[in-house]
């Protein structure tokens, strides 16, 4: 297919720039597949559309101060740092509590850069960040050095990451919102750069709705990195490639979802995080007798696009995604090209919000 089949206009007025005043007060289009039914709702409404044979699944990553601003020790020039992973496949949480780490980093600069150089971050220039070597497409291999824990000087300084199109003046206010908003009220792994943000609608009194119903919850983990912003640039979809994204699915999580399945119940996957890592390890070769989803880690690339069989996924929630992007290509895989287009011109028609604190989608 090809990538152009995936545009779709939007006024930039409807790109949100901040969250809700409310968590819990979006807009919530539901889509029926099997009729092609649309509906304009809430998310506070979404435990209607569910029942107690359903399986809601998360991603409980968390997004960390990963953005750093500072300058070189050399020269006065300015310097931005996006950490992406800890190298040598360390867990964050563990790579984030050293005082010495090696990081796989996203730089910007306004000059070029050379293994050895080093920057400075911090009030006092307290954390030292030496480029070791080019990793290729922008990202280099890097030395951080402090006298405290890491994740100590980046909740002092760091910047919560917002996606590149939240155009904003960056003010201490603002860093602040996206410190507690850009983050689900379920995050508990830290190790993402970009927050799962399908989930960021959910509230305790959501929640407490779904378990009235007899709605389970359970989670992975999949760690996002900035390339699910990067965009797709190849004129044939098939030929873009995804980036490595660390999962985790835990023993309880596997039971869970082999159990309803078994049962003929919905897996109802809160965002496309939830959904790759699912279709990926159960897209996987198995022995006899193997359930469909096998608990354990691993890394995930799989690239989602029409047609595709979904193996584990019933239904989805998400948000509304840019044009030519891979997200947008998945949610097309589950509804169909043609109907998630017309969808999309009904949500710039109504006026939802879109992207990451924008409003959201239910796809049934």
């Amino acid at each position: 297919m090809k990538t152009k089949q995936f545009w779709y206009p939007l006024p930039e007025r409807l790109i949100a720039q901040h969250p809700a005043d409310r968590r819990g007060t979006e807009k919530m289009m539901v889509l029926h597949r099997a009729t092609g039914v649309i509906e304009h709702r809430h998310i506070a409404d979404i435990a209607e559309y569910l029942t107690q044979d359903d399986l809601l699944v998360v991603n409980d990553t968390k997004v960390f101060p990963a953005r750093l601003i500072g300058t070189w020790a050399d020269s006065p020039g300015a310097v931005e740092v996006l950490m992406v992973n800890p190298a040598a496949g360390a867990i964050p949480e563990e790579a984030l509590a050293k005082n010495s780490v090696v990081w796989n980093v996203m730089l910007g600069s306004g000059r070029p850069c050379r293994e050895g150089q080093t920057a400075v971050f911090g009030p006092c220039k307290e954390l030292a960040v030496t480029l070791a070597k080019p990793l290729g497409c922008g990202m280099w291999q890097a030395v951080f050095k402090s006298d405290r824990p890491l994740n100590e000087l980046l909740d002092a300084f760091g910047k919560i990451p917002v996606p590149p199109y939240v155009k904003r003046e960056g003010t201490a206010e603002e860093e602040k919102e996206d410190r507690l908003r850009y983050q689900t009220i379920y995050a508990r792994h830290i190790g993402s750069v970009a927050a799962p943000t399908a989930g960021l609608h959910f509230t305790p009194e959501i929640f407490a709705a779904l378990e009235a119903k007899g709605v389970r919850r359970v989670a992975v983990t999949l760690h996002v990195g900035p390339g699910t912003f990067r965009p797709v640039k190849a004129e044939n979809i098939e030929d873009h490639v995804m980036d490595f994204e660390a999962f985790t699915i835990p023993p309880e999580t596997a039971d869970a979802i082999n159990e309803t399945k078994a049962k003929g119940g919905r897996i109802v996957c809160v965002g496309s995080t939830t959904v790759r890592t699912l279709e990926t390890v159960a897209a996987r070769d198995k022995k006899d007798g193997e359930p469909l989803i096998a608990a354990g880690s691993g890394a995930s690339n799989i690239f989602i696009y029409p047609p595709y069989e979904f193996r584990a996924t019933d239904a989805m929630l998400t948000n509304f995604h840019l044009p030519q992007s891979t997200l947008l290509m998945m949610t097309s895989a589950l509804a169909g090209r043609e109907r998630m287009l017309c969808a999309y011109a009904f949500a710039v028609r109504k006026e939802y919000k879109f992207f990451s604190y924008g409003d959201c989608m239910l796809i049934l």
